[in-house]
């Protein structure tokens, strides 16, 4: 299928591994040239290279942390002009609802709700100029079904879908989709980390941990980075300008809703 992005250009934010490595390398695929982002040089520098040798498509490199203002400058200086965003950024730490204050609270905004909004707003104008962009926001199958120790980011990512569902009506008219992808467990670095904080908390390895949770999906597996950027690439595609302010799970079927 002919995505219709050869020669677009994109900026993933956090795609030095990961879903957004994933969303980086199936837009590359398609022939989308990239801007990625994210804090750690080395790593970042090593996946831009590798979709450089490997597509062929023109990759910018932005090490900065895109929660920050200075970051965010960085970001969008060099992002100035794409056709498609994609929003990304880590998750805020597990917890129970008594361990967070105040500080806590504006940490997992500044991260995972203020700065996709800062990026939206930043460069969105321009796509409805051209009349033509993509958004697609990472957020967390908890905007759909809230997961317990993971609070802030419960709150962080409910409030950007709020934003999102607002905001995406007002510029479809324009060409513009904004979209929501709601991931479950994928094998990723975040993954290893919760996995670890299961098995801390009960006292079990981490490779039972990781079954453990395995075993409360349907299909019975975590989700690739491969499968979630391979659907992030759909949503950017020219088939997908009728998606408007959708929330779509890729879970492996966790959620159990009928809606």
């Amino acid at each position: 299928m002919d995505l219709g992005l050869s020669g677009k250009r994109a900026l993933v934010c956090a795609s030095s591994k990961g879903l957004g490595l994933g969303c980086a390398e199936a837009l590359a695929e398609a022939g989308v040239n990239l801007v990625m982002n994210a804090r750690g040089v080395e790593a970042l520098e090593a996946s831009a290279q590798a979709i450089r040798d490997a597509y062929g498509v023109e990759v910018v490199t932005v090490a900065a942390d895109v929660t920050t203002p200075e970051g965010q400058a960085k970001v969008i200086k060099a992002a100035e002009g794409v056709d498609i965003l994609v929003n990304n950024a880590g998750g805020p730490p597990p917890g129970m609802w008594s361990d967070w204050d105040r500080d806590d609270f504006i940490a997992a905004l500044d991260a995972n709700m203020l700065a996709p909004i800062a990026l939206i707003k930043a460069l969105v104008p321009a796509m409805m100029e051209r009349g033509w962009g993509r958004v697609i926001n990472i957020t967390s199958q908890s905007v759909k079904a809230p997961i317990p120790v993971l609070g802030l980011s419960n709150s962080a990512r409910a409030g950007l879908t709020g934003y999102v569902a607002g905001t995406s009506r007002q510029v479809a008219s324009k060409g513009v989709t904004i979209n929501n992808l709601l991931p479950g467990i994928h094998a990723t670095d975040r993954a290893i980390s919760l996995d670890q904080g299961v098995a801390d908390q009960q006292g079990i390895s981490i490779e039972d941990a990781a079954k453990q949770r395995a075993a409360t999906i349907p299909a019975g597996r975590y989700g690739t980075r491969q499968e979630f950027g391979a659907t992030c690439a759909f949503l950017c595609s020219q088939h997908a300008g009728f998606i408007v302010g959708q929330n779509i799970l890729l879970d492996g079927g966790a959620v159990n809703s009928t809606m």
